[in-house]
């Protein structure tokens, strides 16, 4: 199931960079930037000798609105690629291995523990990721009926997810295409009987998911960029023949863009969209993933969104966040034009807390639909 603020994301593009830039040089490990004497973990990061501990806050409401979790990660270095293009050598550094860890607790009592891999065959030019969880959550989903209009209802998920990601680089360019692969066994409880919008084989089941992935990522930095575009596709199909207790199509694709407006002004616009084809489980259904907006709130057979936001570098190390976004969740594309448009907006801050790796951290405040919420940032609120 996606938590969106775990940012596991975040912790494995760190122990990457983390690792490539690794000293075999001891040093004294220091929390000030050289060059201005300011807090920077930078360098504690470089010289952590493959072992990063990543503490992390989940701040997403519908778990309750605070948690916190603990990472460990181990790094392995590897060697770069070395090709050989019009005669000219060219290498090209190669994200370590990892190997980590994840357990985490939240103030409505889920709970979470995790292991993961990630790593490179170098001669194939193939990246890989693989990981599985064992996860108790507890969750409200929401429903409309007609007659008495939306519902609130509270479930608890006992689920076991495994995952496989394998991508090969195409050609020299930015492009990555590939396989991905996910598990997912599920135990649903509810103290009442069954809504409607719930089937009974939805109470004890196994999603079995293999599909294609695409990619292309130039960004100029994986934390917080100031240019550069990230495009993605998924297509996973869920069938028997998998072991899948579930026959359905998702359709997954997004796509970030940031620009640098001034020296000290950068842009960004996101557009998001999933689609389910056929029957899911009622608890992957696609949902709006907004700032404000609760996971799983506004939940259809497919979704659209799009945000823009602004980061003013106002001085240095510090930034003022301005961001907004509308989306809209529906069953059929014909459903498009009289469903609810669920808008948000919001600002935050950011501090430039490890210079040398661009990596930015701060805190947001958005208002949406119902409430306001708040979100502890690492790098930029647009992972996937």
């Amino acid at each position: 199931m996606h938590i969106r603020y775990i940012k596991i994301l975040f912790v494995l593009i760190l122990a990457s960079y983390a690792g490539a830039s690794y000293s075999q040089q001891k040093k004294k490990i220091s929390l000030k930037d050289s060059t201005d004497g300011k807090l920077d973990l930078s360098d504690y990061i470089i010289d952590a000798n493959g072992f990063v501990p990543v503490p992390i806050i989940i701040t997403e409401p519908a778990l309750g609105g605070f948690g916190v979790g603990l990472v460990p990660v181990f790094l392995k270095r590897r060697p770069p690629y070395v090709d050989t293009i019009d005669g000219k050598v060219i290498r090209t550094p190669v994200a370590p291995d990892i190997t980590g860890g994840l357990g985490l607790y939240t103030v409505n009592g889920t709970w979470m523990l995790a292991g993961f891999r990630s790593g490179t065959f170098i001669k194939s030019r193939i990246k890989y990721m693989i990981g599985g969880a064992y996860a108790n959550v507890n969750m409200s989903f929401y429903h409309t009926f007609k007659e008495v209009g939306e519902k609130k209802f509270d479930f608890n998920f006992r689920t076991i997810p495994l995952f496989l990601q394998m991508t090969k680089r195409i050609g020299f360019s930015h492009w990555y295409v590939g396989l991905k692969y996910l598990f997912l066994k599920t135990d649903v409880n509810y103290t009442d009987s069954l809504p409607s919008f719930v089937k009974e084989k939805d109470k004890n089941s196994i999603v079995s998911q293999l599909g294609a992935v695409l990619e292309l990522d130039n960004r100029d930095n994986v934390f917080t960029p100031n240019k550069g575009v990230k495009v993605h596709f998924d297509a996973l199909r869920s069938d028997n023949i998998f072991g899948s207790d579930y026959e359905y199509w998702k359709l997954n694709y997004y796509t970030y863009m940031y620009k640098q407006i001034s020296p000290k002004l950068i842009g960004g616009w996101r557009i998001d969209g999933q689609q389910a084809l056929q029957e899911p489980p009622f608890y992957l259904l696609p949902y709006i993933d907004m700032r404000g907006v609760p996971a799983a709130r506004y939940q259809g057979k497919a979704d659209i969104l799009t945000e823009l936001e602004a980061r003013w570098d106002f001085i240095h190390r510090w930034s003022i966040m301005f961001f907004g976004g509308t989306g809209k969740a529906f069953d059929e594309w014909s459903d498009f034009g009289p469903a609810k448009w669920v808008t948000t907006f919001g600002t935050g801050f950011r501090y430039l807390v490890a210079r040398k790796f661009g990596l930015r951290m701060g805190v947001d405040i958005a208002h949406g639909p119902d409430t306001w919420a708040y979100y502890i940032v690492f790098g930029s609120n647009w992972l996937k």
